[in-house]
């Protein structure tokens, strides 16, 4: 497929390096010829000077057999007027827009308009590291009834089967990284410090999850045990 990214800063130079590693053939756009030394060496995309939201340097990049776009200059106004031309004029549907803006990104959303808002990724990147004993919600699916939740796995869990943790019906761990490597748990793991958890879990049950992270196991003390077969 072809791209078009517009904005040759360091988002701009990594993400189109990284579209031609892939095999993507790639357009990049910037005002300044000299944004292109950010460019790995070697790369053989198309690099023109001029502004991203002008129809014939867009064009000059390759838009009009373009799959998609990338509009990840430093200024929110150009992002979005170029987003909404390779939309509307051009007919892309893979079209993101960079926002710092944090309440901006939120409208053009709403709009249709994919956005990244940079200023509230990072914060929430940086809280991730503050606080990584609080829950935080990746994703919630459209009818509200499962979200995707991310949460340090507590000091007390570490050395306890992490099956304990889990409650068939209500949540479950579906990724469990350690030591920087993600994996699918499976039957008889034991937590470690420092794990790091991705649940799915029904949205009622939340408040339910954090009860029991902060506890222990399930008390399964007061369950009816099976009668033994008389011999």
């Amino acid at each position: 497929m072809h791209v078009v990214v517009v904005g040759c800063g360091r988002v701009g130079s990594a993400l189109a390096g990284l579209a031609a590693a892939e095999g993507h053939s790639v357009g990049v756009i910037d005002k300044r010829a000299s944004a292109f030394v950010n460019l790995a060496p070697g790369f053989s995309g198309r690099t023109v000077v001029g502004f991203g939201f002008d129809r014939d340097r867009l064009v000059e990049a390759g838009i009009e057999e373009a799959d998609a776009l990338a509009a990840v200059s430093s200024g929110d106004n150009t992002n979005i007027v170029v987003a909404r031309i390779a939309r509307e004029t051009f007919g892309i549907q893979q079209v993101v827009a960079r926002i710092y803006d944090p309440g901006r990104a939120a409208v053009y959303e709403r709009l249709g308009i994919p956005t990244v808002a940079t200023v509230a990724w990072t914060t929430d990147q940086a809280l991730r590291k503050l606080l990584p004993d609080q829950m935080r919600t990746e994703w919630t699916d459209p009818t509200g009834k499962v979200s995707v939740v991310e949460r340090a796995l507590p000091v007390r869990w570490a050395g306890r089967p992490l099956e304990e943790l889990e409650e068939p019906g209500r949540w479950r761990i579906s990724v469990l990284t350690r030591t920087g490597r993600a994996m699918v748990p499976g039957a008889g793991l034991i937590g470690q410090e420092g794990d790091l958890l991705v649940l799915s879990v029904a949205t009622g049950e939340l408040a339910a999850l954090e009860d029991r992270l902060a506890g222990a196991a399930a008390d399964t003390s007061s369950l009816p045990r099976p009668r033994r077969r008389s011999s």
